[in-house]
């Protein structure tokens, strides 16, 4: 049984997409729908950057979308017999717009829209400089949260993915944030890693941006999937697109439930997967979490 999962924010970089590009007409149309919708062509900053343009979050969301669909269109105009039995869709905080799309459970001009926003909206939820995020390597979740309530002295901060069982990552106030990975390496961490990122991602610090997202996403059409996407929020399938446009809104300040996707993935009786998208840090995690399941990735 076939699982197909989309990448989130971190996976971009300069020239991503163009090879595709070049050599798909499918994926060609994807770009060239993105350039319109935006208004601006997003295809030039994937393909030439500046790296600086393209890390800036309100680009980062719409730019990686459009590289996974591109990637998935091309994949159904050309592949579809590495597509047979795909029976779920999931993806990585943005990742998850990118399955909804792949599910058939919204357009894409509707999506790569809603993204530019949440990106937008998740910026400016918290002045620069004053979030951070980090991830913490060789400790339990359990032991990550605890350490996160010792060590947050009145301010916000909290997990943020559950990226595998050894890997969790925290955001929020950067102070706080930082004496969470002091006590996360007395706890007996590996490493306590600072993360290049320009705010504090799914933690309560992006209420604000939940908030202003909700009504777009209240506005957008939806449809029921064709297959059901895991959502991040319930690490549960969304089979109707109530439920789907419900987990868009409560993910942005909630944890990424990614090792529990994962498992109930390989519950469900997924053995194979296909990471659509740039990059490949959704394999490694698979791979980190369900040895059973294979992960090859396309884009």
């Amino acid at each position: 049984m076939l699982a197909l999962l989309f990448p989130g924010q971190g996976s971009q970089f300069v020239g991503m997409g163009k090879a595709l590009h070049e050599a798909s007409a499918a994926a060609r149309a994807v770009f060239d729908e993105a350039d319109a919708v935006l208004g601006f062509p997003i295809s030039r900053l994937c393909f030439e950057g500046p790296e600086e343009e393209l890390k800036a979050t309100a680009n980062t969301q719409p730019a990686i979308l459009t590289h996974s669909i591109a990637a998935w269109r091309d994949l159904e105009s050309r592949f579809q017999q590495r597509l047979e039995g795909a029976a779920f869709a999931a993806g990585h905080s943005l990742g998850e717009y990118s399955a909804g799309v792949a599910a058939g459970a919204i357009a894409f001009a509707d999506a790569v829209r809603l993204v530019r926003h949440r990106g937008q909206f998740m910026q400016e939820a918290v002045p620069r400089g004053t979030g951070a995020m980090a991830a913490i390597v060789g400790l339990s979740p359990e032991e990550v949260a605890a350490a996160c309530a010792e060590a947050a002295g009145g301010e916000v901060v909290s997990p943020a993915n559950f990226n595998s069982p050894e890997q969790t990552v925290i955001a929020g106030h950067a102070a706080a944030v930082a004496r969470a990975c002091e006590a996360c390496t007395a706890r007996g961490a590996r490493r306590a890693i600072p993360l290049p990122v320009s705010a504090p991602f799914h933690c309560s610090l992006m209420t604000p941006a939940r908030e202003r997202m909700r009504p777009l996403l209240e506005a957008a059409l939806f449809e029921d999937p064709r297959f059901p996407v895991v959502t991040n929020v319930d690490a549960a399938p969304a089979a109707r697109a109530e439920a789907l446009r419900d987990s868009l809104a409560r993910q942005i300040d909630s944890p990424v439930r990614w090792t529990e996707t994962v498992r109930l993935l390989a519950r469900e009786g997924v053995d194979r997967a296909l990471e659509i998208g740039p990059g490949n840090v959704l394999a490694g995690l698979v791979r980190r979490t369900e040895k059973g399941i294979k992960v090859e990735a396309y884009g």
